[in-house]
């Protein structure tokens, strides 16, 4: 018969009873434990300052003894090059974790990755400079006061169908540009709410005929199959009237100072810094360059997708 450690039930059972004055041995017939068990643990786990025996002082120290044994990694050599791939690729903890589960492949946390992340940092690795953030995963996000007044004739996002919101539809997207540090030179990105797929699309000015021509394009990387859009009310957008006409779509723009209302663009958004992060110039950035980290998050898995890609899902659309 195997032998297994102590749990936190029986470590209160010994601490009631020696309370009680009752032997090593009784409390050892109590919980069907060997008395050299009860022994050992109350040695090894009682508090040394008093001899008193405390469960959760006990129970804290067992783990962390657990946890320094545990010297090497479950993990092959193999599979940590993987996840290193992966990591490389943009891909998330979460995303590489729940793609192995959804592959059928072995399992691991994300916490165990976020933790060899770190210790590949710390022994002077570049892993970290791939990752989104590292620190504060629980930021609070919270949705400014709307003061800048919305131009007269644009659809506001409350006229918005409400099957958008439930996104069982394809093609309905959301669309805004990420700017360069000249303030000139920028990318235009349009992301699908039900798949999530992204189209990005550089623009070497930030001007509403280059937006109408960057939207145009954009389109048609979906086929031409967009039923709505969601803007932001940034002046480049002002010719939008002519992308309605030109692709049967309808335009609708978010509150002013309210990014929440377009989460699915500015989550792709922040995805996109990882490849373009602010602070950079875009001046020499080129549609090829676009293209490609355009096909890198559509073939990165998402958690609200089962771990499926974007391109995988929107397959099926």
């Amino acid at each position: 018969m195997g032998y297994h450690q102590l749990i936190q039930d029986e470590r209160y059972t010994i601490a009631r009873m020696r309370s009680r004055g009752k032997s090593l041995r009784e409390i050892g017939r109590c919980i069907a434990r060997c008395v050299s068990t009860i022994s050992r643990e109350v040695r090894r786990n009682a508090c040394p300052y008093d001899g008193k025996y405390r469960v959760e002082k006990a129970q804290s120290r067992a783990m962390a003894r657990r946890w320094r044994s545990r010297k090497k990694s479950q993990y092959s050599h193999g599979e940590w090059e993987e996840i290193g791939q992966q990591l490389q690729r943009k891909w998330s903890p979460q995303q590489i974790s729940g793609r192995r589960r959804l592959k059928k492949v072995r399992a691991i946390s994300h916490e165990t990755i976020y933790r060899f992340v770190r210790k590949d940092g710390s022994q002077a690795g570049e892993l970290w400079r791939h990752m989104r953030h590292m620190s504060k995963p629980w930021r609070k996000r919270r949705c400014g006061p709307a003061t800048r007044g919305r131009l007269l004739g644009k659809r506001h996002i409350s006229q918005r169908p409400r099957r958008v919101e439930s996104r069982r539809e394809y093609g309905h997207c959301e669309g805004d540009t990420v700017m360069g540090a000249d303030g000139r030179h920028c990318v235009l990105t349009l992301v699908e709410r039900k798949t999530g797929k992204v189209a990005v699309q550089k623009m070497s000015a930030r001007t509403a005929e280059q937006a109408c021509q960057a939207l145009s394009r954009a389109i048609l990387k979906f086929g031409g199959k967009v039923r709505t859009i969601t803007l932001d009310n940034g002046t480049e957008f002002q010719g939008y009237k002519e992308i309605e006409r030109v692709w049967g779509v309808k335009i609708y723009f978010a509150t002013p100072y309210r990014s929440c209302e377009r989460g699915t663009n500015e989550n792709t958004n922040g995805l996109l810094r990882q490849y373009l992060p602010k602070g950079m110039d875009l001046k020499d950035l080129t549609q090829p360059e676009c293209n490609y980290i355009e096909q890198e998050l559509n073939d990165r898995p998402r958690e609200r997708l089962g771990f499926r890609t974007p391109d995988e899902v929107a397959a099926r659309c």
